[in-house]
């Protein structure tokens, strides 16, 4: 049940619903301007269009439903759920223990860098805004993006369910704007991309939800081997 929290800014009064409060710091955490530099990476995907993979929006599509579908749905996001768990119950162990788990599934090491060095940036980012639950990460001295995504939404209220929707469109938005700047794909067509593509989103999340821990994990071969070749590729625009 929403509380109500007032608020005093200058010589106004206002009064909020909890609810409204973590809607909009979901907002904030899934923006494209937070300070984590999401935006340099392209998770092979430039890989996969350079060397003629992907060639137009429709194949692009396929590749990020896909991505979706056999990846997030079995790895990132019901490790995002227990993650949230382990934040809200205080349980140190548990949050260690997933966080570690994420880590050692990616498969190559260009996306275990990005991961890690994600999560150090909004770790930083945290830290700076005062978020108490970071406490829950100990002496953690690598740690998964997911991790401290799950620590922001704790600390802001925002329900898993939500949080994993956030962290899927975050995601998706990354991509497809990644792929805005290899393919021949206008503005327009991106966000034609991102229409075509909700309802994977949520199919993803509802897997998510209703799967059991020894059901988790993943090997996508195709985004492990664009990942691995992106890491020595000649000319490349996000990073490796």
């Amino acid at each position: 049940m929403a509380m109500m929290i007032v608020m005093i800014m200058g010589s106004k009064v206002i009064i909020m619903s909890t609810d409204s409060l973590a809607r909009l710091k979901l907002m904030q955490l899934v923006s494209p301007a937070l300070p984590v530099g999401a935006y340099a990476y392209s998770q092979g995907l430039e890989y996969a269009i350079d060397c003629g993979w992907l060639t137009c929006a429709e194949e692009v599509g396929d590749w990020l439903q896909g991505v979706m579908t056999h990846g997030l749905a079995f790895l990132d996001l019901p490790v995002l759920i227990r993650l949230h768990r382990a934040v809200q119950s205080g349980d140190q162990s548990a949050f260690s223990d997933w966080n570690d788990y994420l880590l050692a599934s990616r498969e190559t090491k260009e996306l275990l860098l990005e991961d890690s060095q994600l999560g150090a940036a909004l770790k930083r980012l945290l830290k700076s805004l005062n978020i108490g639950a970071l406490s829950i990460t100990g002496g953690e001295k690598e740690l998964s993006f997911c991790s401290l995504f799950a620590v922001a939404g704790v600390d802001a209220g925002i329900s898993v369910e939500a949080l994993l929707e956030g962290f899927s469109f975050s995601w998706l938005e990354n991509q497809v704007q990644a792929a805005t700047k290899i393919v021949p794909l206008g503005q327009t067509e991106g966000q034609r991309l991102m229409v075509q593509l909700m309802p994977a989103i949520t199919a993803a999340v509802t897997d998510a939800l209703a799967m059991d821990d020894e059901q988790i994990g993943n090997s996508l071969t195709g985004v492990a081997m664009a990942s691995s070749w992106h890491e020595n590729q000649y000319s490349r625009l996000f990073r490796s």
